[in-house]
């Protein structure tokens, strides 16, 4: 079973197209899904779009969790991977920046390999990558550095927000990061499990603009560099 945990704040125009997506995805025989959406104290409605879409198509089987009030990414992933029940879990943004095709790849190692974490890399791989900020991709480049650089790992996209974990493993962790520190404490803490097995596939990324609702800025760049060294030292 996957279980996939879908962060919501502020996506009613793209959480239906997601939901529809992340149902049509092909999966490997056997492999069954749940999909978890945990709506962060959005103030435009779209908790009331997810209730709608899980009602009218109940074989789905959306679970839709509510924070009474907005506390971040990473708080809305503590309670989704907490309701999680799968034997993987995969984290899905709510905004088609990724796409659940992508799920079969990030499968595989687990089904070759008995993989227990799988990143999904937007710099390797030969698959669509939208061109955007310059900046960004110099900060992705110097974070992800720093973080191998700590944690011991070489991979080519920490900050990537398609990853896959065995779901006890990531149950296991105790988890600190309300916002965007969230990839660099999951990773930091990952790398530190004895005999964990890390794999990396390349994934496709359809970016957004700040016109187009991205929600990342510099200063949650400046806080991943503070936990990379926070965990990567202290974990």
């Amino acid at each position: 079973m996957l279980s996939v945990v879908i962060p919501l704040y502020n996506e009613a125009r793209t959480i239906v197209r997601v939901l529809e997506a992340v149902q049509e995805a092909p999966l490997p025989t056997g492999i069954g899904r749940e999909v978890v959406v945990v709506d962060d104290g959005s103030a435009d409605g779209s908790a009331d779009v997810v209730a709608a879409y899980a009602a009218s198509n109940p074989a789905l089987g959306v679970r839709l969790l509510r924070h009474a009030h907005n506390q971040g990414k990473g708080a809305a992933l503590h309670t989704g991977i907490a309701a999680a029940s799968g034997d993987y879990i995969v984290v899905q943004d709510a905004d088609l920046e990724y796409d659940p095709t992508d799920y079969a790849k990030l499968l595989q190692p687990v089904l070759k390999a008995n993989a227990d974490v799988v990143y999904g890399s937007r710099f390797i791989g030969g698959e669509p990558h939208r061109i955007l900020f310059f900046w960004h991709s110099i900060g992705n480049k110097l974070l992800t550095f720093l973080s191998n650089a700590f944690n011991d790992l070489n991979l080519t996209d920490m900050e990537t927000g398609a990853k896959l974990f065995r779901r006890e493993l990531l149950q296991g962790l105790m988890l600190r990061e309300k916002r965007f520190g969230f990839e660099p404490e999951v990773t930091a803490k990952m790398a530190r499990i004895p005999g964990v097995r890390v794999y990396e596939v390349g994934v496709s990324y359809y970016g957004r603009t700040y016109a187009e609702g991205k929600k990342i800025n510099w200063r949650d760049g400046l806080w991943a560099l503070w936990c990379i060294v926070r965990y990567g030292l202290f974990s």
